[in-house]
């Protein structure tokens, strides 16, 4: 058995037919159950797919076609969000216009995704840069507007000097942009924002009702970052110098820690900073605020560093002692948490602890922990009970904290609340490539809705659409366009240049598959029905954050409209691991280790390629490319090609010729039922490398069977059958090929019915058990399966190794484990 698997013919031969049959087609059968599997919204760039990127779009290939095997109608689009900084950047570099760039990235895209034989629904393609698209993206920026959830502010932002545009909080990591890496600064500009926040509580109460990895749930609700508190305010003391007094509001999660406050602190952005500092300490004050202004807020959170500060000149006073307590400024405090402004108590918080370190200040401990007791200077951050408190001393923390939250209620000093990191959306960008704002500001009306009937506003073709480095978008250069009349009163006035964030496109995409050629509308209301929410949602942890929060939170803006029936946009998600190059880094063009998809095929095949990528390792784990293996999946290949020749009549028969054994036949007919059971459950786990081990076990024993044992040809042929089929997602050409050529079957092996396995025809006649004597295995008997334990027991009581060692003993316990062993205590 060594004949090689023509993968170039094959292929070659049944590519054009699926495509003629239409094989991909989304199914409208009203009598079969629906299920969207869909792949994240892809970037296609300019250096086309790697074998890395096979670990996201071959499984979920795979798991359409299995659905589609086992009945279903099966909804797999794909399309371009071809919108945003990378696409316009790559343009730039390359003297190309970004329209015409997209256009041959999308282009190589499906060309390589047809390569791999990915099974979408081509029908459904379109891409973000679309008009007939990112009209409706303009149209939802409408309804946000006019749900009071669009919103245009002036505020301090990131600022990427690199790519010449504001950057949303998630766009910054350590500092940098999450682009192109350049380090980040701040600018003050007029932006559009959505108000993401009016949804915080939903966004978290609403992860409980979908099935998500844990950790991606987790990094949601770290980003959301609720916490139960109290608001508490200080009155500011007038000072000779500075005679204007006031109160500043703290958030705290811990009211029961109020007794041991020793000093306030605000963040650098705070509004009162600039008016609060003595004339004295002005000077230092201001230029703490303008160092913090360079660090981003995962440097100012980070610990192990000194927790620098500026000291104000100024006091408050204690709601409750009327204590006098110094305020400073310090970094460590942002402004988006709470109020900007926290009360330290160093004794409890461990920032707290680390700031008062540096400056000297007291460290009071209010908290006994359980079973110790207090020491002055030592942090404590868990709950006990309350000391040095006052008329609240003695009592836990969580009775001590809401009579302190009462009393200082009834003092008009403070209240309950809840706080979030959560801050709402910037989606204003300084760039030419992206869906223009529907905005027109007029001298006389302000900013003006842009009606729905005149949407879209089209981009403007520009030949020089670089930034100029002013803060502007390259749009304020195309003075035709800017130039228009107002909706609301006519007279002159100028387009918003600013563009959408790209997030903005992919915050509905996967509405658009549903009815993708709607012309009157986003989507068709019952296609939507039909389809959606997506059942599986498949690809990288990087989205975790923003992409992801971004569609669940206009799917709920969706649905408050009466737009959808459902309040979560993906019911499933699933995130592949990394494929890493031989040297065990990532692939990158820069570090010349990429493997690209159209080099394996044109050297292993397809089907060699697909299986590889599946039975490298568990679809979530990162592994690593190996070129063995993929040789090893060839041979795996090869030997089935082999074997189905060889039953099909078109090698010389090697079966031995005497007649067939009743127990061989019951046992081939097991092991077919045991790997349709192994391959069925592994399929709908998404456990692709053990179906794919499965197939290979069984494939050992055919071919051992075939070489050794007689079994009747229609035996072999329902085997043949049901191992292509088994096989016919991961390995779609030679499947076709020997379901049609070699087994003779009429039409399409991919429009087949998935194998069902008999669970009486699993049962073995007979099983062999270990037996133990005092736990150490002595004999091994064979017993009918399903014998009962007395039955059991005495074929072990006979065995003659079993007999020695009981050696006439009284017997104290047996102890049967079914199909596995039996222990005899003696």
């Amino acid at each position: 058995m060594s004949e090689k698997y023509p993968f170039e013919r094959i292929e070659k031969k049944w590519r054009p037919y699926w495509e003629e049959i239409e094989l991909y087609r989304a199914g409208e059968d009203p009598e079969k159950p629906r299920h969207y599997i869909l792949d994240f919204f892809p970037y296609p760039s300019g250096a086309g797919l790697s074998v890395g990127h096979c670990r996201n779009y071959v499984p979920t290939c795979i798991a359409t076609r299995y659905l589609r095997m086992n009945g279903y109608n099966v909804l797999h689009p794909m399309g371009w969000d071809a919108f945003g900084l990378p696409a316009e950047n790559y343009a730039i570099q390359h003297g190309a216009h970004p329209a015409e760039t997209s256009r041959r990235h999308a282009a190589n895209y499906r060309r390589q995704l047809k390569l791999l034989e990915c099974a979408y629904d081509w029908s459904r393609e379109f891409s973000s840069t679309d008009p007939d698209y990112y009209r409706w993206t303009q149209w939802f920026f409408l309804l946000l507007h006019r749900r009071g959830l669009a919103y245009r502010a002036e505020g301090e932002q990131w600022w990427c000097p690199e790519c010449q545009t504001i950057l949303a909080n998630e766009q910054v990591e350590a500092g940098r942009c999450w682009r192109c890496g350049s380090p980040v600064t701040r600018k003050v500009l007029q932006q559009w924002y959505f108000r993401i926040t009016a949804y915080a509580d939903r966004l978290l109460h609403d992860l409980e009702t979908v099935d998500w990895p844990e950790g991606i749930k987790a990094m949601q609700r770290n980003w959301i970052g609720r916490s139960e508190g109290a608001e508490i305010t200080f009155e500011i003391i007038p000072h000779h110098e500075v005679p204007a007094a006031g109160e500043i509001t703290t958030f705290t999660t811990r009211p029961d820690t109020l007794f041991g406050v020793t000093f306030l602190a605000l963040a650098p952005e705070h509004p009162r900073v600039p008016s609060l500092p003595t004339p004295a300490q002005a000077e230092a004050v201001a230029a703490y605020v303008e160092t913090a202004r360079r660090r981003s807020e995962i440097e100012r959170q980070a610990t192990g560093h000194e927790q620098t500060g500026a000291f104000s000149g100024r006091y408050a006073r204690h709601p409750l002692t009327g204590r006098e307590i110094p305020i400073w400024v310090a970094d460590y405090v942002l402004p988006g948490y709470g109020s900007g402004a926290i009360m330290g108590v160093p004794a409890h918080d461990q920032r707290d602890y680390a700031f008062a370190q540096t400056h000297e200040l007291p460290v009071v401990a209010v908290i006994r922990p359980p079973d110790a007791e207090a020491d002055d200077g030592v942090c404590f951050t868990g709950e006990g009970q309350v000391v040095n408190s006052g008329p609240y001393s003695g009592l836990s923390s969580v009775t001590a904290g809401a009579r302190i939250c009462a009393d200082l209620e009834a003092a008009n000093s403070g209240t309950r609340k809840a706080s979030y990191k959560l801050r709402d959306w910037l989606i204003s960008r300084q760039r030419y490539w992206g869906a223009p704002i529907p905005i027109v500001h007029c001298p006389a009306c302000g900013p003006v809705p842009v009606p729905e009937e005149d949407l879209p506003v089209e981009l403007p073709q520009m030949k020089a659409y670089a930034p100029a480095g002013d803060g502007r978008s390259p749009l304020a250069r195309a003075e035709a366009w800017v130039q228009t009349a107002c909706p609301r009163c006519g007279e002159p006035a100028e387009r918003e240049t600013d563009t959408m964030d790209g997030f903005a496109c992919s915050s509905w995409y996967f509405l658009r598959f549903a009815s993708p050629h709607e012309q009157d509308r986003p989507f068709d209301p019952e296609s939507v029905r039909a389809w959606l929410p997506v059942d599986t949602y498949v690809g990288g942890a990087e989205h975790a954050v923003m992409h992801l929060l971004y569609a669940r939170f206009w799917t709920k803006v969706m649905h408050d409209a009466g737009l959808v029936d459902f309040v979560e946009p993906f019911q499933t998600l699933r995130n592949q691991g990394v494929l890493h190059a031989a040297d065990g880094r990532r692939m990158s063009k820069s570090r010349g280790n990429v493997v690209t998809p159209d080099e394996v095929v044109a050297r292993y095949g397809t089907d060699a390629l697909r299986t590889y990528i599946v039975f490298i390792g568990p679809f979530e784990a990162s592994v690593t490319w190996d070129e063995s293996g993929i040789r090893g999946v060839t041979r795996f290949l090869d030997r089935f090609w082999t074997l189905a020749q060889a039953v099909a009549g078109r090698e010389p028969a090697t079966q031995p010729a005497r007649t067939p054994d009743a127990t061989t036949a019951r046992e081939f007919l097991r092991q077919q039922h045991l790997t349709i059971r192994r391959v069925t459950e592994d399929m709908a786990a998404f456990k692709f490398n053990t179906a794919v081990a499965a197939l290979m076990e069984w494939l050992n024993y055919l071919v051992d069977v075939w070489q050794q044992e007689p079994v009747t040809p229609d035996r072999w042929q329902e085997a043949l059958e049901t191992f292509a089929l088994l096989l016919a997602p991961i390995a779609p050409f030679i499947t076709e090929e020997i379901w049609q050529e070699l087994l003779k079957n009429g039409g399409s092996i991919h429009r087949q019915s998935w194998p069902a396995y008999d669970e009486s025809a699993i049962q073995a006649e007979e099983v062999t058990l270990a037996v133990q004597v005092n736990g150490r295995v002595r004999d091994t008997i064979t017993v009918a399966a399903g014998a009962g334990e007395e039955t059991v027991e005495a074929a072990a009581l006979a065995a003659p190794n079993v007999r020695r060692h009981v050696d006439g003993r009284p017997i104290r316990q047996t102890i049967h484990v079914p199909g596995r062993l039996i222990n005899i205590v003696v």
